[in-house]
């Protein structure tokens, strides 16, 4: 099912659910500002024509870019993004109405964690994807204080994360990639902080921004990864650039010395007489 909104409305339909009621959290609002930033600077620079962003309405990924088209592409349940632009409804994200090799950025911020089939998102992304085309991914970091809490027995203590999410670690995501010929080629952790509820001690713990980023990078609650569609046998090619033309050389006469017949010796003969 395909539904087109021209332009987005700036309420929200529908109750929210628990993953929209996290975001809205200090913890949810600390991670939306880091990857908001994070994926402003990483895709201002990634040109072409057409752009599109599946899930999350509380993220903008694409306001940094300057492609003409782009598009936010929702689930029919999703809440309406506050923000305007083109939003395209659909009823699964495993099944993209675009048509292959027409897309040239493609922004998938915690979608793979709350899908059934995630390997099929990202083939169905391949699809879509041009070649040399960029895929940017968010998600949360297992490796990290966040992802350890999530061990943590419900009954022993409340879930930090809504539960319905299935982390997907870094490393398992790069098998992911190379197995449909994406090239990652950047990675960014961020969210240092132990996973706090209240502001106050999230804000007491910013310190551990910059001792994080400097001692135990890889630990970050939340990662941005970034990966580019390889076409293997396909060469990129620059502008045929015309040479200059060298000038003929002039023919200059040259004095050549005339070849003189060599004269045989002559034999003498003696007179018996004398």
């Amino acid at each position: 099912m395909l539904r087109i909104e021209g332009s987005a409305s700036t309420q929200r339909t529908g109750g929210e659910d628990p993953w929209q009621s996290w975001l809205a959290s200090p913890a949810g609002r600390y991670v939306l500002d880091w990857e908001q930033s994070q994926i402003d600077a990483a895709v201002a620079d990634v040109f072409g024509f057409h752009a599109v962003q599946l899930g999350e309405p509380g993220l903008d990924g694409l306001r940094a870019n300057r492609m003409p088209h782009r598009v936010s592409t929702l689930l029919e349940s999703d809440a309406t993004p506050l923000r305007a632009g083109s939003v395209v409804r659909i009823g699964q994200f495993e099944e993209l109405p675009f048509e292959s090799q027409s897309i040239d950025l493609v922004v998938l911020p915690h979608v793979l964690e709350f899908t059934d089939d995630p390997h099929q998102v990202l083939r169905e992304v391949e699809r879509v994807l041009r070649p040399e085309g960029r895929l940017m991914i968010t998600g949360f970091n297992p490796v990290s204080l966040w992802g350890l809490r999530e061990w943590v027995p419900s009954a022993v203590m409340a879930p930090f994360l809504p539960r319905e999410e299935h982390l997907i670690g870094v490393p398992r995501l790069r098998d992911w990639c190379k197995l449909l010929s994406f090239e990652m080629d950047r990675t960014r952790y961020g969210c240092f902080r132990p996973p706090f509820r209240s502001q106050l001690w999230l804000d007491r713990a910013r310190f551990m921004e910059s001792a994080g980023d400097r001692w135990w990078p890889i630990c970050g609650a939340v990662y941005l990864v970034s990966a580019v569609k390889r076409v293997r046998g396909m060469r990129m090619l620059g502008p045929a650039w015309k040479r200059a033309a060298r000038p003929a050389g002039r023919a200059v006469p040259t004095a050549q010395r005339e070849s003189i017949p060599r004269r045989e010796p002559v034999a003498r003969v003696s007179d018996p007489d004398t």
